[in-house]
């Protein structure tokens, strides 16, 4: 086999790999991705908020969103409308993508589209 060949030969195995590895990632994440960006896809705002003032906001009634709890670490992911969060002195905005902020936030109060 020529030098160029196996260069070839090797990008393309080089690809698969990398490409099996993506999915294999993704099927052992149970869709949980999939589930974080439709939540995210509703949202207009994100705001970074302390554990305290979630524990707060579901005594309130707020319901935590379930892929929050799927996520390594587990966080508090709630729907709050934007003049509640605006009462949160602590809460900090962050943009709405899934960046590092967001990952490493311990709990988000996230604001509906209207």
């Amino acid at each position: 086999m020529s030098d160029e060949l196996e260069r070839r030969v090797r990008q393309v195995r080089s690809r698969v790999a990398a490409r099996a590895w993506g999915y294999r990632q993704r099927r052992h994440a149970r869709g949980v991705w999939m589930r974080l960006r439709r939540i995210l896809a509703d949202a207009q705002a994100a705001y970074v908020i302390s554990e305290s003032d979630a524990a707060l906001l579901v005594a309130e009634g707020f319901r935590a969103e379930a892929v929050g709890r799927e996520l390594e670490p587990a966080k508090i992911i709630l729907f709050v409308p934007a003049a509640r969060v605006a009462r949160l002195t602590r809460a900090r905005e962050i943009p709405v993508s899934l960046e590092v902020e967001l990952l490493e936030a311990p709990a988000l109060a996230l604001v509906r589209f209207p």
